[in-house]
């Protein structure tokens, strides 16, 4: 792989773009719009050609100014079209951008036959040859493009920063900025006005496609590693500048291994970033989908424990002045769990000194036996709870006592037996342990 001063144009305006779309599109997966950028990604293809066909030049303030406008009448249209026809939310974003778009690309097919304006370098951008098309900036020759997605990102952090209380009140909850003050309609429309302006920026370097993913990808990925909107722009943007980089690189030099030319970049951005998303989206600390089916493991082998010293302790009862013992074909009878989840469970209940076992035959230990006292001391409290608060019938209180047994801690043991006034039985006539302290 050669690397030359292009490469590090197009890494830079692949990163401009991403950094540009990314803290918008925080907003818009905030206010559940994610689709909004997609929409008028696309509608405001009329207002390109529109702003050509008036003023015969590709001028970038002229197209500033008519994706702006598409853009806003895109929000308009979707949200006339929600409230007085009564059509979801993102159905009337669909009808509107399917049509605008078609109309877009008919005006451009049509615009197309005399000038170099065309459909394809919209949709799929030419970001492989932007540091070709280069301008005199402060006496360095720099690709345009760069100086453009400059720009715009200097106004999309400006605008973020002045406004961004507004912008954080009226994303969470605009009713509330509504009784302070704030105009969650101007909000809307001025975020609207910014996604247009970034998305037609980008049109020509990156096409619509990039600019959907940037406008979404990041910003979801951001969404799954922080609850905090701060750190969320902060991380998007982040994400979409790795995701410009290793997109890049990898065009450059992962399709060689398998004997094809070098690809598309944007294309490869935008699948780094999807990768990105997926990873986070299955390893995320906070909310993985691994981390949690990891959590839910660990809850069931905790609560399946918890079920094998109950049981012990009700055997207790039932054998006494005996010993209360039970063979593992018990325990699987009766809990109805996977034999080797169980076996897994008694073992690491031995380990902890809870339940001891001899010749086959299993009892608690000391140390389990205060520990299911607990548990079955919340679980009798519980039946009398809701025997007497909800009057449910007696065959219809283990059930859900079974369940609120393994969240109940010390402190709502104590508050559920000053609710009961510390029965010494349950509705069904079983003694109710008595606490340690008592």
């Amino acid at each position: 792989m050669t690397w030359t001063l292009d490469d590090t144009w197009i890494i830079l305006i692949g990163a401009l773009c991403a950094g540009s779309c990314a803290l918008l599109g925080c907003f818009l997966v905030l206010r559940r719009m994610s689709m909004m950028g997609d929409a008028i990604s696309h509608a405001v293809l009329p207002g390109l050609a529109a702003a050509f066909w008036i003023t015969g030049s590709r001028s970038s303030l002229a197209m500033f100014i008519g994706a702006a406008v598409v853009g806003v009448l895109t929000a308009v249209f979707t949200q006339w079209i929600h409230t007085l026809g009564k059509v979801d939310r993102g159905a009337s974003m669909g009808v509107v951008f399917t049509t605008l778009f078609a109309i877009g690309l008919i005006m451009i097919d049509h615009v197309a036959h005399d000038t170099d304006l065309d459909a394809n370098c919209v949709l799929y951008g030419m970001i492989d040859l932007a540091p070709l098309d280069q301008v005199n900036f402060m006496g360095m020759w720099v690709p345009r493009a760069v100086v453009i997605l400059s720009s715009v990102l200097i106004v999309n952090v400006l605008v973020i920063a002045a406004l961004y209380k507004e912008f954080k009140i009226t994303s969470f909850d605009p009713a509330l900025a509504t009784t302070q003050g704030i105009s969650a309609t101007f909000m809307h429309y001025l975020l609207m006005v910014l996604v247009a302006i970034t998305t037609v920026a980008s049109f020509e370097v990156i096409g619509s496609i990039l600019v959907i993913a940037m406008l979404i990808v990041p910003a979801a990925t951001a969404f799954l590693m922080t609850q905090r909107l701060g750190s969320m722009l902060i991380v998007s943007v982040i994400i979409g500048i790795i995701s410009a980089g290793m997109g890049h690189v990898t065009a450059m030099t992962v399709p060689p291994l398998f004997g094809f030319e070098d690809t598309t970049t944007a294309g490869m951005m935008a699948g780094v970033a999807g990768l990105i998303f997926f990873g986070v989206m299955m390893l995320g600390p906070q909310r993985g989908v691994l981390v949690r089916l990891a959590q839910q493991r660990q809850l069931s082998h905790r609560i399946l424990r918890e079920d094998v010293l109950g049981l012990l302790y009700r055997v207790e009862e039932q054998a006494a002045p005996a010993p209360g013992q039970m063979k593992l074909e018990q325990f699987h009878e009766v809990l109805q769990s996977g034999e080797r989840l169980l076996r897994g469970a008694v073992r690491r209940l031995i380990r902890e000194g809870k339940v001891q076992e001899d010749d086959g035959l299993y009892a608690l230990a000391e140390r389990g036996r205060a520990e299911a006292r607990d548990m079955i001391r919340g679980h009798r409290l519980w039946e009398s709870y809701l025997d007497q608060n909800l009057a449910l019938p007696i065959d219809h209180l283990h059930a859900p006592a079974e369940h609120l047994e393994h969240i109940t801690d010390a402190a709502m043991l104590a508050r559920l037996a000053d609710e009961t006034a510390n029965p010494q039985v349950d509705p069904q006539g079983k003694v109710v342990p008595a606490s340690e302290s008592s």
